[in-house]
């Protein structure tokens, strides 16, 4: 089992800058990928950006430009750069980690959500 514990959510106003972290309770594995999801009030949970132990990152189309993805494996680490944020209400962000073990099963583990709110 593997906890992922976020943080750094949290009100700020439009235009302002939110760097959220997780931090997963093991080392992250090459075949690790971690990720990031935004849930809306009312509307389903989607990924925002995803990245890859070695730093290979995507993103969502709608967030480009203005979310950056960013890990240290040394820490055990995904962050998640939140620039330029628009007014319009709440989300919660969770992070995920997902790979595959040495059988061959997959694994996904969430963190349990930071809520992030933007003021106008």
């Amino acid at each position: 089992q593997v906890q992922l514990v976020e943080s750094g959510g949290g009100l700020v106003q439009a235009g302002g800058s939110l760097r959220l972290s997780c931090a997963a309770s093991r080392s992250i594995f090459s075949n690790d990928v971690m990720g990031w999801y935004r849930q809306a009030p009312g509307k389903q949970r989607e990924k925002v950006a995803d990245i890859t132990s070695g730093g290979s990152a995507n993103y969502a189309d709608s967030v480009k430009g203005r979310l950056t993805i960013s890990r240290d494996n040394a820490k055990n680490t995904v962050y998640l750069q939140m620039n330029s944020l628009e007014p319009g209400g709440a989300a919660v962000y969770y992070c995920d980690l997902d790979g595959v073990d040495y059988s061959g099963k997959c694994y996904v583990y969430w963190g349990e959500g930071g809520q992030e709110t933007v003021s106008s």
